[in-house]
């Protein structure tokens, strides 16, 4: 019998491990010969309609135009509850990438739970996808080298959604702000916007979020006699607010009610009756081309409704990784979002798309108009698009950008 001495036996027993850590096929490399990827979602809160469910759908037809498979390796799909608390958000990204071997976690809407589970998400080498949440400083000075940004930010929705207002002559602005992190970028965004195309912001109310009695800040935002009075929140939140402000007189006479982050599936709450004549920015359209119709004929199947621009962006965004994850026959994260960043995105989401430095995913955004009753001639037929603006005009600029990892 020949001699095996012991030190081979611990490098055939470590070829082994290593064989089992890292499944290859043709040359790529799959961690764990599975690519798991993480939907932590807001299921039964106040956002449930705009991400939840139909955000874990989006990332299933994602998944299923891959055939299940990338790489030859099978693709799982986890899901959980974060309840918009970034504590839960934390531990269960936290399990997910210790014990379950999670290779992206993603969704995360509520901006507070995106900036937790980034932090997680870096320190334990995995990747962060953030495609429900706004705040600005996900992709500015919270940046972090595994994350990327996809639908919007809050500078881009106040950008698009208010400087055509104030030309209108909607010059004195006031705020209902949920008071957390992504109410209040959207209200400074919002802000600086006003006041640099020569309106003002006369005054503003902050709400605890969820909130459901909107009653007292209505009746400071009517007795402020602003123009325009904008509500930045989202969800369930703002469709309470638009409709008690109507019941108290909100947005008549002239003057505007405009929703800083609105969806689809606010306005099918709020009706055409409602939430006609509304405009806001929106990055998603269902009946824009042929490629959000085919999309969004998917997700009728599944869903029974059209999708929102979030969920729109999870699909978008989940099927980018699976492809940079190919294009880099890899799953690292750092060889993912090279490969991410070399791509022209361009689907039935995003156009024109192209991920920077920040991790920020810079596309053209549409500024809509709601349809009124007599204009809306079929089911889901809510929208007019009066702009499309170039992905360049809508985000704040590298130039301006406060994150690390941009060299000046």
């Amino acid at each position: 019998m020949k001699f095996i001495p012991p030190t081979a036996l611990v490098l055939s027993t470590l070829a082994l491990l290593t064989g089992a850590a890292h499944a290859q096929a043709g040359g790529a490399k799959i961690s764990d010969g599975v690519v798991k990827i993480g939907v932590l979602t807001d299921i039964n809160g106040p956002f449930m309609d705009n991400v939840g469910k139909g955000s874990i759908v989006a990332t299933e037809i994602a998944v299923e135009e891959f055939g299940g498979k990338v790489l030859g390796m099978p693709i799982e799909i986890m899901t959980a509850d974060h309840q918009n608390k970034a504590d839960i958000a934390s531990t269960k990204t936290r399990e997910w990438l210790d014990r379950d071997k999670v290779d992206a976690v993603t969704e995360l809407g509520n901006s507070a739970v995106a900036l937790a589970a980034m932090k997680i998400a870096q320190e334990k080498g995995r990747m962060s996808i953030v495609t429900g949440a706004g705040a600005q400083r996900i992709s500015n000075e919270d940046c972090t080298p595994n994350n990327v940004h996809w639908v919007y930010d809050s500078y881009a929705l106040a950008n698009v959604g208010t400087k055509s207002l104030v030309k209108k002559g909607f010059k004195t602005w006031y705020y209902v702000t949920a008071d957390y992190a992504f109410g209040h970028s959207l209200e400074n965004d919002g802000r600086k916007f006003i006041e640099a195309a020569g309106g003002s912001v006369v005054g503003s109310s902050r709400y605890p979020f969820p909130g459901n009695d909107f009653a007292s800040y209505i009746v400071k935002a009517n007795g402020s006699k602003a123009n325009a009075v904008a509500i930045a929140t989202a969800g369930l939140d703002l469709q309470n607010a638009i409709k008690q402000g109507r019941e108290f007189g909100l947005g008549t006479g002239g003057q505007a009610t405009v929703a800083m982050l609105m969806s689809i599936m606010d306005v099918h709450g709020l009706g055409l009756k409602n939430a006609g004549n509304m405009m806001f920015a929106e990055s998603f359209y269902w009946d824009y081309d042929d490629e959000s119709r085919k999309f969004a004929d998917k997700f009728m199947k599944k869903m029974k409704r059209m999708p929102t621009a979030l969920q729109a962006g999870q699909y978008s965004a989940v099927r980018t990784y699976l492809k940079a994850v190919e294009q880099a026959q890899s799953d690292d994260v750092a060889d993912v979002i090279k490969a991410m960043k070399r791509m022209r995105i361009q689907d039935a989401f995003a156009k024109n798309g192209t991920l920077r430095d920040d991790g920020k995913m810079v596309h053209d955004m549409l500024l809509v108009k709601v349809k009124t009753p007599s204009e809306s001639k079929k089911p889901w037929d809510y929208y007019s698009v009066q702009e499309t603006v170039p992905g360049k005009e809508a985000f704040e600029s590298l130039d301006q950008s406060k994150c690390p990892l941009v060299k000046k």
